[in-house]
């Protein structure tokens, strides 16, 4: 079990987020959470990188990556930080550097040996399809080419945990179907992926576990999105 939540209480400053959220995730599994803007999407994401905190008494059992995240000090999160890959919409990579610059640099940031980087770089970058971009400025990308290179920074150090925060939120169509196609063979590969999106159409063409935030609740909807997504507002949002 990589994640365990039992009774967890998300807050946003003194706000209430999400009520009782109980979630499990294991090795390889592929995830989604969904819910219209504002509804706790981020904010639950940003728990299991300890972007926010769960407090004492906030939940019965928070557990990520085998670290109890109700009580881990600040100084330790960077550790646990190194175990997963965090992915964004925006893709958040430094503009004043080359892709292979931005890969370098987290490389060195998270203790990579020297005479590794520059073959984990190639790696990646092949895994993702962009080895011929990696002297290519981020401006000089498309989005759907910034986002993979995102993906392969997420990567680097071969995590056990990707967290994808609408990974597809500004990419056209058939960009964000590669996108997630590429995330989906990544769990394959054993590498459990959590992802956020309003993309519904993404669920049908890549299956995985389906998670809703609405009205304070955190759901499990596997077994049922459909019908609700058919009677449901939340989603066209």
């Amino acid at each position: 079990m990589l994640i365990d939540y039992k009774n967890v209480q998300v807050h946003q400053e003194d706000q209430m987020i999400l009520n009782d959220v109980n979630f499990e995730a294991s090795e390889g599994e592929f995830i989604y959470i969904i819910g219209k803007v504002g509804s706790g999407k981020s904010s639950f994401l940003k728990t299991l990188y300890c972007e926010l905190d769960i407090l004492k008494g906030e939940a019965e059992k928070a557990e990520v990556l085998g670290t109890n995240i109700i009580q881990i000090k600040r100084r330790h999160v960077p550790a646990l930080r190194k175990q997963m890959g965090v992915i964004f919409q925006d893709f958040q990579l430094l503009h004043d550097r080359t892709v292979e610059k931005n890969l370098r640099f987290v490389l060195r940031a998270t203790g990579c040996k020297r005479s590794e980087v520059r073959q984990r770089i190639d790696e990646v970058l092949k895994q993702v399809g962009m080895e011929e971009k990696k002297y290519k400025m981020p401006h000089e990308l498309s989005g759907g080419e910034q986002q993979r290179i995102a993906i392969a920074r997420a990567i680097l150090n071969k995590p056990k945990l990707i967290i994808a925060d609408e990974p597809t939120g500004n990419l056209d169509f058939v960009t964000a179907h590669k996108i997630v196609a590429l995330l989906q063979d990544i769990s394959k590969s054993g590498t459990t992926v959590i992802m956020s999106t309003h993309n519904m159409p993404l669920l049908d063409r890549f299956p995985g576990k389906v998670f809703r935030c609405k009205e304070g609740k955190f759901e499990d909807i596997s077994d049922n999105y459909h019908e609700m997504i058919e009677v449901s507002e939340d989603f066209k949002n």
